[in-house]
């Protein structure tokens, strides 16, 4: 298992971590296999989109800010239940296949990291089995 640090710009951010991914596969020595990419925080995420054209994270954390506001008279004591809303519709995990060596992505998937309580350094575990 290797461990990626990841930092944040904003209060919502989404930063693409697929080179980074693809190294660690690549010094793995995996030819084929799974990739998993985990994030072990409440309010943060990790997903598969499309990587071609900025604008599509941008729609996607606009999406996400309409379906879940900041205020909405949450409970959370904390104040960032939108945070965790968000997380949870997003998810913690993803899992790639690895063929030839390489993250079998399809021709416009990136991986992405979604930070929903920014900005904050966060963790990214990658584990790599073959």
């Amino acid at each position: 298992m290797a461990t990626l640090t990841v930092r944040s710009k904003h209060k919502a951010d989404v930063i693409d971590v697929t080179d980074r991914v693809q190294q660690l596969v690549s010094e793995s020595g995996v030819e084929a296999g799974l990739c998993h990419v985990y994030v072990a925080h409440t309010t943060a995420g990790v997903f598969i989109n499309e990587n071609a054209d900025p604008d599509v994270m941008t729609d996607v954390l606009t999406t996400l800010d309409a379906l879940v506001p900041w205020e909405n008279g949450y409970r959370h004591a904390e104040g960032n239940a939108a945070a965790h809303i968000k997380a949870t519709l997003i998810g913690t995990s993803q899992t790639i296949p690895v063929r030839d060596g390489r993250l079998a992505l399809g021709r416009w998937q990136g991986i992405y990291f979604a930070e929903f309580d920014g900005p904050r350094e966060r963790q990214v575990q990658v584990t790599i089995l073959g």
